[in-house]
């Protein structure tokens, strides 16, 4: 007998559960658009603080540092997501032959990213409260106002300040360590680990 209109929107809702969901061969199209997006925006970010880091002094300077604080707050925001989807999902194994220390390797390297985009962020919020009420990057677009967990403090401000940047050269060395990678499994070693993040049809 033909499949009726509910057991067609049961097999299509399950189709569509499957594509968003990871497996243990494949990422889910939430897994790799989070990842592109929070990629993207992460490597926006360095950029752009480095380039408000040495513009010479101007009037609009603390617009632009609000600018940047912002899109912290939803990088922070969409990194703890993605943590709380990927530990209720799967992860796509990596191939069968792949050697015991590269796994390890694996598995410090994106704990790491994760850790040291979370600390960033972190700093970058708490520098926000060490500011005066009045000179912090408490606004949110002007829409509301975001909770600041540190007090005003000018030493406190420029140690956070500090560690902010510098950690985000970190950060920005361990990106540089997962391209490569991406770049050796998909060049050298010809396995499907780094399409993967691009196709769901490349487990």
């Amino acid at each position: 007998m033909p499949a009726g209109p509910l057991s067609e929107r049961v097999e299509n809702q399950g189709f569509y559960e499957d594509m968003l969901r990871n497996t243990v061969e494949s990422w889910g199209s939430l897994s790799r658009w989070f990842h592109w997006i929070l990629g993207i925006a992460i490597l926006g970010m360095i950029a752009y603080g480095w380039w408000m880091n040495h513009f010479p002094a101007r009037a609009d300077r603390f617009f632009y540092r609000s600018i940047h604080a912002d899109i912290g707050y939803i990088v922070l925001l969409l990194t703890v997501i993605r943590l709380i989807w990927r530990s209720v999902n799967p992860t796509p194994a990596l191939p069968g032959d792949t050697a015991p220390w590269q796994r390890v390797v694996a598995r410090i390297s994106h704990a790491l990213l994760y850790l040291v985009t979370i600390f960033v962020a972190l700093l970058g919020w708490a520098m926000s409260g060490a500011r005066p009420p009045q000179q912090n990057y408490a606004s949110f677009f002007g829409w509301f106002s975001v909770p600041q967990f540190t007090s005003p403090d000018k030493a406190a401000e420029h140690f956070y300040e500090d560690r902010h940047i510098w950690f985000a050269y970190v950060l920005l060395a361990l990106i540089g360590l997962h391209i490569a990678a991406a770049a050796w499994h998909h060049f050298i070693r010809r396995d499907r680990v780094a399409l993967r993040m691009v196709r769901s049809d490349a487990g």
